[in-house]
Order: structure tokens, then sequence, then C-alpha cells
């Protein structure tokens, strides 16, 4: 399953983990993602890959988009 995913300045993706593995393509933007209590910053073109169970969130530092890929489905994004 693929999503885009829009954020403005400063917009918070609070952190969280599925059991889903995701992987995500940073189209536009900048973001600072922390991934495991470490942080990565990322821009346009930039990829990160998160396990399953893995704790992950960002912030937003200029407005973007981005592209995430979720196997298996993430149901709970269908209904």
């Amino acid at each position: 399953m693929m999503v885009e995913v829009r954020f403005e300045t400063d917009a918070i993706g609070a952190a969280h983990s599925h059991p889903h593995t995701q992987c995500t393509y940073v189209r536009e933007g900048r973001f600072v993602f922390t991934v495991a209590g470490r942080d990565y910053p990322v821009g346009a073109g930039d990829t990160l890959a998160f396990a399953s169970g893995e704790t992950h969130g960002c912030i937003c530092r200029e407005a973007g988009v981005l592209i995430d890929v979720f196997t298996p489905a993430r149901e709970d994004f269908i209904k």
C-alpha cells in the first residue's frame, strides 16, 4: 500500500509504531525523523525504512511530501 502524506512546516508526526514494515521516500521538504531515540535529518530524495514494531516519528522543518509504503496494507487507513 502506498500513501502520500503532506506536512506543513513545524507539523509533527507523533512517535508511533505498528506491525507493518514501512519505507518512506521524501518527495519534497525537510524533516527530522526520530527512530529508536536517534534523530535523522532528511530531505528530498532521501529514503528511510522502519521495521515492524519500530517506534518512529518526525518533525517537518520545511513543508513537504512523504510517500509511505506499507506491507501488509494498512487496513486502518482504508476504513
